[in-house]
Order: structure tokens, then sequence, then C-alpha cells
């Protein structure tokens, strides 16, 4: 079929046994290296916890898969590029005590003539172990990746390199269905432009035949979607530029794609910043994406940062560990690296709950994770602690997290700090939100900032809140009255304003 090869979804690990499942929060650090055919990135996790820190995070675009198509072996400036990259790779993860290193090596070197003699020279040169696995195995590790990032994603993820492209079931946290093609842009720069369409659309509906037509949202994962993702975002002035869980809809990303057609890629290379050897690729990259809107018809695309390297880090997971939600996980490491006083937020979400009845489950969240964070920027100078909450929450590597949740989430925490949010900078990343979402993170936010004023080791000793109709009122105890300060008072009535509520003390 066209270069297609499937698997039926059964689990295929090549590291399992090597792979010591850690258990939950586990902060170890934990090195990865990722040989692709366009680029070679070294990635240090800060630890399996469920939300983890990239430590370190270096790319080198060594271009080993570039020609392969044509001359059957790997491009002779990439092996030197990529030997020396991963020359670098071991001596960094050496200094920084990781090792050994994960190193996995996709497309390029699995099917290149000359890949087992690179595998050999590396390891007999750098010490590292390069694992080369088959595509289905690359999707499963892809796949797994996009579970670390989105643990309730439902769909089809789609991942694509420089010499393939890959795609996999995800649903109920597992990988189901999973296959391979030829559909890298390397491997297309070899198609004649007059058969590239027809070539592209045989491949394409061979894997829709695998995999079915029916997925209401495709996951996609690797560097020229990003690039293209980006381009999206100029072209429709979109106001952040996080690609993590960046949504577009067919029609948005066909008129994306037209207009990359009429720009001169020079042009967009400036304007956006991807490099050159990236920019090359998305012309190639925006037709088969274009063709794989028209074949599989989602309703939606995402964008997922996570990838390849997330999944080997999946891969050292409990179960346990991966049922966890990744935004409560990596509010709770910030709370305990930043805050004055780490645990306070647990109290602080359960003293305020009585202020929001019947939560949804999704706000629920989002309120605890605010609860959590409400002191990480107290190191910043007060004239910025609203607008550094912001921004920290919006551009930070957090999971699980949609655009805007992020900014629902950040202006909380900009009015945990700041009763007024006029003329701030962060004013065109609102229209995101809807004004009721607005408003109830504003209140959400002043009643952190009220909370606040009671940071004893249980603020529930002090006071407590009730809400009722139109009336919220608070019950001091003896310390709670000696904590009622002016300012309390103050930050007391600003919070009932915003609920439209009329505020007793008790």
């Amino acid at each position: 079929m066209n270069g297609v090869r499937i698997t039926s979804g059964k689990t295929i690990e090549p590291f399992g046994p090597k792979f010591r499942k850690l258990p939950k929060r586990a902060l170890k650090r934990i090195g990865v290296v990722d040989v692709g055919s366009n680029s070679i990135r070294l990635v240090v996790f800060d630890g399996a916890a469920r939300s983890p820190a990239y430590f370190y995070n270096e790319k080198v675009m060594a271009g080993l898969g570039q020609d392969m198509a044509r001359t059957g072996r790997l491009n002779p400036k990439g092996i030197e590029r990529g030997f020396s990259a991963l020359q670098r790779f071991a001596l960094l993860a050496k200094s920084m005590d990781i090792e050994p290193l994960t190193c996995v090596a996709t497309a390029a070197v699995r099917e290149a003539e000359d890949g087992p003699d690179f595998q050999r020279r590396v390891e007999r040169e750098t010490g590292l172990k390069l694992y080369v696995i088959d595509g289905e195995e690359e999707a499963r590790l892809s796949a797994q990746g996009v579970l670390l990032g989105w643990p309730d994603a439902r769909g089809l993820v789609c991942d694509i390199g420089g010499n393939s492209m890959e795609l996999a079931e995800v649903g109920g946290g597992k990988v189901g269905r999973r296959v391979t093609s030829q559909l890298g842009p390397f491997r297309l720069q070899q198609v004649p432009q007059a058969r590239l369409r027809d070539h592209v659309d045989a491949i394409l509906n061979d894997l829709a035949g695998a995999m079915g037509r029916d997925h209401d949202r495709i996951y996609l994962v690797g560097g020229s979607w990003r690039a293209i993702a980006r381009l999206d975002m100029e072209r429709s002035g979109y106001p952040m530029t996080v690609l993590h869980e960046y949504r577009m809809s067919p029609d948005s990303l066909r008129q994306t794609i037209d207009w990359i057609a009429g720009q001169d890629l020079a042009t967009l290379r400036a304007r956006v910043g991807i490099s050159g050897s990236r920019i090359e690729l998305v012309p190639l990259a925006a037709q088969v994406l274009s063709r794989l809107i028209k074949v599989f018809d989602p309703a939606e695309l995402a964008v997922s940062s996570y990838g390849i390297r997330e999944g080997l880090l999946y891969e050292h997971m409990s179960d346990t560990l991966r049922r966890r939600d990744p935004l409560i996980e990596a509010a709770r490491f910030t709370e305990r690296q930043l805050a004055r006083m780490p645990g306070f937020g647990k109290k602080l979400y359960h003293f305020l709950l009585p202020l929001f009845p019947d939560l949804p489950p999704e706000r629920d969240r989002l309120m605890r994770a605010a609860c959590l964070l409400h002191d990480t920027a107290w190191r910043a100078h007060p004239d910025y602690r609203a607008e550094a909450c912001f921004d920290n929450v919006t551009r930070a590597n957090m999971a699980a997290l949609s655009h805007p949740e992020r900014i629902y989430l950040g202006l909380a925490l900009l009015h945990r700090y700041k009763n007024n949010r006029a003329q701030s900078q962060m004013a065109p990343l609102f229209a995101l939100l809807s004004p009721d979402q607005i408003r109830d993170a504003e209140v959400l936010g002043k009643a952190m900032r009220f909370g606040a004023m009671f940071a004893i080791d249980d603020p529930s000793d002090a006071a407590a809140l009730r809400l009722s109709g139109g009336r919220l009122e608070l019950r001091l105890t003896a310390t709670g009255r000696s904590l009622m300060g002016e300012v309390a008072q103050s930050r007391f009535q600003s919070l009932c304003k915003s609920m439209e509520v009329e505020g007793t003390v008790v």
C-alpha cells in the first residue's frame, strides 16, 4: 500500500524493562535524545513528575535524511553535524550526572543504507546506545507524548518528520492502531510537482483505509506542523504565540496554506523566526496538510508540542503517576519551589470554596491551580507582580491547559495582586475570553487577594465565608478579628462589589 505499514494496536515496547517505572511525583532528572531525519535534540526533563519541567533543551538541525530518498544514504554533511551534536550531548549529560541517556533514531537512520554504520560509530566513539525504532514504535511514542500533555486526548495523532509521517489512534488514555508512511518532506522533494498531489492522495487514502475517517480531532506533532501553525497565528493576528494546544479549524488552515503559497519564504522566516532549514520544508508540508484535511475531514486540528521525547518520558511513569492531572502537579511543584508558605494554597482553596458552589470540574481544577500559584510571584517588584503572574502562566510550560484556560488562570492571578486591569499590556489576550469568563476570573482573583490576608497556618482558624442569596457573610474568630485590619476590610468590600453581593462581617 504505497509504502504504508500498519500495526493492529498491540503495544511494542523495546525499552520496557530497561525503563524503571518511577513512583508518583518522583523528581529524578531524565535525559532523552531524538535523532530525527532533520533535527537532533537533547531534552533533559527535571524529573518524571506528571508535568515535567524542561531542565535543558538543545536542538541541532543536522539534516541527516536530506537527499536520502535519492541516494539511499545519510547526508554526508548531516553525518558530521549529527555526530558532533551527539558528542556534545554525551558530554553535557555526563556533566549533569544523567547517564545513560535514552537515545532513539527514527526514519533516516533506520532506512539509510549506511544507518547501521552511523549507529555503530556513535556507540563506539560517544558511548551512547542508539536505539533505532521502526515506524510503528515511533508512532506509539509520539502518541504517548500527546497523552502526557493531553490525558483526555481522543482522535488521531499525526507526527511528521523529514522522511516519514506516522498516525496513531488515542483515546481513553491508550494508544491504539498505528501506521507509518513515507510522507516526509525530504522524500516528497524527489516526487515531480506534476505528480505530487496524486502521490500524496494515494498514500493518504491508504492511511485512511487503515485508520478510518471518523476522527473529529487531529493532533499535529512535528516541527513542520508547528511552523505552519505559527504562520496561521501570524496570518490571523492571533494574540498568543504559545503553540501547544493551539486549535485550528480546517477552513482557517486552508486559508493559511493558500496564504503561504503567495508569500516569500525569506520574508516569512524573518517575521516569525522559523529556521531556514525548517522554512524550506513548509511548502511541501503544507501541501500534505491540505490533502490530509481533505481526506480525513476533521472538525478541528490541534498542535501538540509534546511528541516522541515526551513519549519516552511517559514510558518511565507508573500508571498511578499517569493518572494525575498535569496542571495540578505543575502548580504543586511551582508552589513548593517558589511560594513563601508552601502548602497554604490548598488551605486557601478550601477557605474560598463556599464562594463558588456547584463548580463544574473544569472550573474547579482552574481554581485549585490558581490557589496553588497565588503566591509564587512574590519575588517580583511589587509594581510588576500582577503582570508577572499573568505572563508566567500564559507562557508557562504547562500541560492540559487550553489557551482560554491559560488566560483565565493568568487573569485570576493578575487580580490576586491588582484590583484594576485597565490599561493592562495584556489586554489583547483578554479577547480569548467571554465577558462572563472575565468576570469569573476577576472574582476568583479578588477572592484570593482577600484570602491571602489570612495567611496563617490555616485561614479557617480565623474566618469562615458563607454565601446566601445576595449576601456574603464573613464570620470571624478572635484570631480573625485581630487579622481583619483596614486593608483586609477594603479587599473584602472589593470582592463583594465584583460578586455583586452585599457583604457583612459577623
